[in-house]
């Protein structure tokens, strides 16, 4: 009987959750999930942005337009009698523009790339939004295991006894304060490419470069520079949740492990990290899906030089019009999202905590 009242009692708890869980359930699906399908939907069509013109249903004509690939092996070129032409010892290849297919659309080139003395061409009917991937994700995890390492040598330190560590934690929340746009455009200034700019300015009074670096304007240095000024700004949100972290951890174990002759690297991994986990998990798949959906400092400070999939997003929606393109590019946007959100709570083990 005892058994069977606390099921009936588990019963009971639970049919008082749903019921208590049901007014947010069903806002979630008025608000996120019914825009989310009527996204997908017009990912669908060839819908024009600010149009009157009826859209026509295309299927998946637009995921078809943005993520098709190709991988094309190019071929030495020949000489009228069938040889292979060399310059300098190296073979000639027949350009990219020559063999790459045009049916049923046109591919472009992305990458070149020599693999077992054979040279071949990675292309794309979209070879735009195909870098603008790369871009976001390489900014993903370069900025997000640098704000994640400094985050945390940040938050040990301010969780540390010392004079003054109040004022200390406030003052290291002022960067991540300033609006992004705000900072982006401080940052625009320091990252000229001339005597205006800071770190130029820096770079040539200690002759550690020959001329200016356009930071903002090299392809090579334009993601450094985004990944930099996003770290500049993001560290203190993760310095913030790793510390809320580290206040739960009871003093009583670092004694108990002086106690027992552990220094401060064996109390770091035997009790710091341990601990710390589920506030780190929390901070990593935060700080990883705002990554991914980053618009503003690639939109202010390189406009259309480089994309990010957001910004990109935006070129489609605003400048091209494109509605149908720009709905399918954020359904890719989510799913990439949903896929790293599911790599961390598996990794992490966010799910059994």
């Amino acid at each position: 009987m005892a058994k069977k009242s606390s099921n009936d009692l588990a019963h009971q708890e639970a049919r008082l959750a749903y019921k208590l869980l049901a007014p947010a359930a069903i806002i979630l699906l008025l608000v996120a999930l019914y825009p989310l399908g009527q996204v997908f939907y017009t990912s669908m069509t060839d819908r024009t942005f600010a149009s009157g013109q009826e859209p026509n249903f295309v299927g998946f004509e637009n995921y078809r337009e943005l993520l098709s690939m190709r991988v094309v092996e190019l071929p030495p070129q020949t000489d009228d009698e069938g040889n292979v032409i060399r310059e300098d010892g190296e073979i000639v290849y027949e350009r990219p523009i020559r063999v790459l297919p045009r049916e049923p659309r046109l591919f472009r080139t992305v990458w070149q790339l020599g693999l077992f003395g054979n040279k071949y061409v990675i292309a794309a009917s979209n070879p735009t939004f195909i870098r603008a991937i790369l871009n976001t994700v390489i900014f993903t995890v370069v900025s997000v295991f640098l704000e994640t390492i400094l985050g945390l040598l940040i938050a040990l330190v301010v969780n540390s006894n010392f004079k003054g560590r109040g004022a200390m934690r406030a003052i290291m929340l002022v960067p991540w304060a300033v609006i992004t746009v705000v900072s982006a455009r401080m940052w625009e200034w320091m990252l000229a490419s001339n005597r205006v700019g800071v770190f130029n300015t820096l770079l040539e009074r200690f002759d550690l470069v020959e001329g200016n670096i356009a930071f903002l304007q090299s392809p090579f240095w334009q993601l450094p520079s985004m990944i930099a000024v996003d770290v500049w700004k993001t560290t203190p949100f993760m310095a913030l949740l790793i510390l809320a972290g580290l206040q739960l951890i009871p003093n009583e174990l670092y004694e108990a492990s002086r106690v027992d002759g552990a220094n401060k690297i064996r109390q770091f991994f035997s009790i710091t990290l341990p601990l710390i986990k589920p506030s780190l998990a929390v901070a990593l798949i935060f700080r990883t899906l705002d990554a991914l959906r980053v618009f503003d400092i690639f939109q202010v400070l390189l406009a259309q030089s480089k994309y990010s999939m957001a910004s990109y997003n935006y070129f489609q929606l605003i400048n091209n019009r494109a509605m149908g393109i720009s709905s399918a590019i954020g359904v890719v946007i989510f799913v990439i999202i949903f896929v790293f959100a599911i790599m961390y709570i598996k990794a992490l083990g966010v799910d059994t905590e």
